[in-house]
C-alpha cells in the first residue's frame, strides 16, 4: 500500500532537504534497495481483502437476522453487530476462547466439512435464563450444563442456523444442521491446528448482558465457492434465463395439472340424531334460495358464481360471474 503524505509532511521534507538535514541521494538508494517482507507460514493468507469484504457483507445480514430471531425468542432487547472478520490459524482461535464456553458444531450441505458457532458463556447463560423464565442475567459462576439445559441450548441454536442459511442465499443455498455441542475447546478438533480459518466476531448484547459470538469457518470448507465471494461475481453475474424449450415444457405441465372444482348448492345444519335418521326420499332444506347463484370453488377458493342446468341429460353449471380476489365475503349469506 502506498503511503500518502499530508501537506505538512511534504513541507517538512522539503525543508529538511533544503537545510541539508537529509540527502536526496541516500533517499534514492533506500528506494532502489530490495524490500523484503517477512512471511509467516503458520499464518498463511488464504482470504484476499475482496473475500473478507464479501464475508463481512454476508454476516452483517446474518447479524440482523439473528437480532430479529433472538428478540422474538427471548422477548427482550437484543443487539448483534459484526465487530471484525479476520483470518488466523485454527489453533490460535482455540487458544483465544474461554476454557468453558458453548461450541455449536455444525455442517452446511452442500459444503463439505464442519464449522463452529462459539457463544460466550455470558451470552449463552443469559439466553438460557431468559428461556427458563428469568430476567436474562448471566450467573456469576459458570457450571457444566445439565441435560435439560443442553436440550434447551440445542433448540435455540439449531433454529438460529436458519438465519445463516438466509444470509448465505445470495452466494449459495446451504442447509446448516447442528451436529453436536461441546463446552471444552480442547475436545473439539474440526481441522488441523495450522489450517487457516475465517473468524467472524459478533458483539452481542442481551438486556444488560454483553459478550461475543464467534463463527469459525475453515478455509478448506468454503474453498470450492471462493470464486463466488468476489465482487466480480456479485455485481457482474447475470440472472439466469430459462430456455424457450424449458418454458414450453413448464407451461405444458402446469396446463395438465388437475384442480378440484366444486359447485355448492347450499349448506344445512343437522343434529347427529337427525343425520342418523335420514332415509331415502327425505328432503333436506338448504340455506340458499332457488334463484340465488351457486358458489363455484377451485380448491378451497371461491372463484365463480354460476347457475345450475343440464347439457345432453347431464348436470352442468353455467358460469355467470367471476369473483375478484378478496371479494368472497360479499357473497356470503
Amino acid at each position: 500500500m502506498v503511503d500518502v503524505l499530508s501537506q505538512n509532511e511534504i513541507d517538512a521534507l522539503l525543508a529538511a532537504l533544503s537545510s541539508g538535514e537529509m540527502d536526496a541521494e541516500e533517499l534514492k538508494k533506500e528506494e532502489t534497495q530490495k524490500k523484503i517482507r517477512a512471511y509467516d507460514f503458520k499464518r498463511a493468507v488464504r482470504f484476499s481483502k475482496d473475500h473478507i469484504r464479501s464475508l463481512t457483507r454476508i454476516h452483517e445480514n446474518f447479524a440482523r437476522f439473528l437480532t430479529t430471531y433472538f428478540s422474538a425468542q427471548l422477548r427482550t432487547f437484543v443487539q448483534i453487530n459484526v465487530v471484525q472478520v479476520e483470518q488466523l490459524p485454527y489453533d490460535e482461535f482455540i487458544r483465544s476462547i474461554p476454557k468453558m464456553t458453548i461450541l455449536n458444531i455444525f455442517e452446511a450441505e452442500p459444503l463439505e466439512g464442519r464449522m463452529v458457532l462459539e457463544v460466550h458463556p455470558n451470552v449463552a447463560y443469559a439466553m438460557l435464563d431468559r428461556m427458563l423464565g428469568g430476567q436474562g442475567n448471566a450467573p456469576s459462576k459458570i457450571n457444566a450444563l445439565t441435560e435439560i439445559e443442553t436440550t434447551v441450548m440445542e433448540r435455540i441454536f439449531s433454529r438460529a442456523f436458519d438465519s445463516l442459511q438466509e444470509a448465505w442465499k445470495t452466494v449459495i443455498d446451504i442447509s446448516p444442521r447442528l451436529e453436536g455441542m461441546e463446552t471444552n475447546p480442547q475436545f473439539m478438533q474440526i481441522v488441523s491446528p495450522n489450517e487457516t480459518i475465517a473468524l467472524i466476531s459478533l458483539s452481542t448484547k442481551i438486556g444488560e448482558t454483553t459478550g461475543m459470538i464467534n463463527l469459525c469457518i475453515p478455509h478448506v470448507v468454503i474453498e470450492p465457492i471462493m470464486s463466488r465471494l468476489s465482487v466480480h461475481h456479485w455485481f457482474v453475474s447475470q440472472k439466469k434465463t430459462r430456455a424457450p424449450e424449458e418454458i414450453e415444457i413448464l407451461e405444458n405441465r402446469v396446463s395438465k395439472a388437475k384442480l378440484p372444482l366444486v359447485a355448492e348448492l347450499g349448506t344445512s345444519s343437522l343434529t347427529i340424531r337427525e343425520f342418523l335418521g335420514l332415509n331415502i326420499g327425505d328432503v333436506i332444506s338448504l340455506n340458499k334460495q332457488v334463484d340465488h347463484g351457486l358458489k363455484i370453488r377451485v380448491g378451497d377458493r371461491l372463484k365463480f358464481i354460476g347457475s345450475p342446468g343440464s347439457v345432453k341429460d347431464r348436470m352442468a353449471v353455467q358460469i355467470d360471474e367471476i369473483v375478484s380476489e378478496g371479494a368472497e365475503e360479499d357473497y356470503d349469506e
